[in-house]
């Protein structure tokens, strides 16, 4: 499903990652933890085609990336859907018109723009919320709604950078709970979190990132100390 080799990623004399190898198996859950710079984002970035890598190759869900801008961009962000700390809702879409945007970017017909739209607010628990706005949410509903939008597609990936760093524990217990159930599906979930308390409670593949290296790749139920 992804498959990094010997990855760079510099600005300028700054090393983001530094000669990064990593595979992700169909349907793993895979935290990534470390301090802030540690280059969990900009591997986020990477796999979802907001950046190109400055040296070495990158498979994912089926599509070579190297030094150039894909020509097949909009293909690959056909299989990864994007989850964002600052949510990235419009303000002046309803819930409801929030998730179905995503659908019709991709000119998915309006019958099934529908149906999606309400079987993934009701997957992630918020169907009555459907006519209200951002503004009128919690953080822990923003959150929901940009989970929804993220896998309206049926992504075969979904990338989450620090879904929980905003919201209080009961809400970032429930969200990991919506993206473990996501998981169970057959979704591949990467995930950046700082949050050590879920990462030891609901525990997977964990990989520890330090100065732009993958330090220790640990298994589920192994939760690498940071040094």
């Amino acid at each position: 499903m992804i498959e990094l080799k010997s990855v760079w990623k510099s600005y300028g004399k700054i090393h983001a990652l530094r000669n990064v190898s990593l595979t992700v198996e169909p349907g793993e859950f895979v935290y990534l933890i470390g301090p802030s710079g540690a280059g969990k984002t900009t591997l986020l970035k990477l796999l979802y085609g907001e950046e190109t890598p400055t040296d070495g190759e990158m498979r994912i869900a089926g599509f070579t990336i190297g030094r150039r801008r894909p020509r097949h961009l909009p293909f690959l962000r056909r299989k990864v859907g994007v989850v964002f700390q600052d949510f990235r809702l419009l303000d002046h879409l309803t819930v409801e018109e929030n998730v179905a945007f995503a659908l019709e970017v991709l000119e998915y017909p309006p019958d099934e723009v529908r149906r999606r739209v309400r079987d993934v607010l009701h997957l992630v628990g918020i169907p009555h919320l459907l006519r209200r706005f951002p503004a009128q949410l919690s953080g822990g509903e923003k959150q929901r709604v940009a989970i929804a939008r993220a896998i309206a597609p049926k992504p075969e990936i979904l990338l989450a950078d620090e879904p929980t760093g905003n919201l209080d524990p009961d809400n970032a217990r429930r969200i990991l709970q919506i993206l473990d159930e996501i998981n169970l599906t057959g979704t591949t979930v990467i995930m950046a979190t700082h949050n050590r308390e879920l990462v030891e409670r609901f525990r997977r593949r964990t990989l520890l990132l330090m100065e732009g290296r993958i330090l220790r790749d640990s298994a589920a139920g192994v939760i690498p100390h940071e040094a």
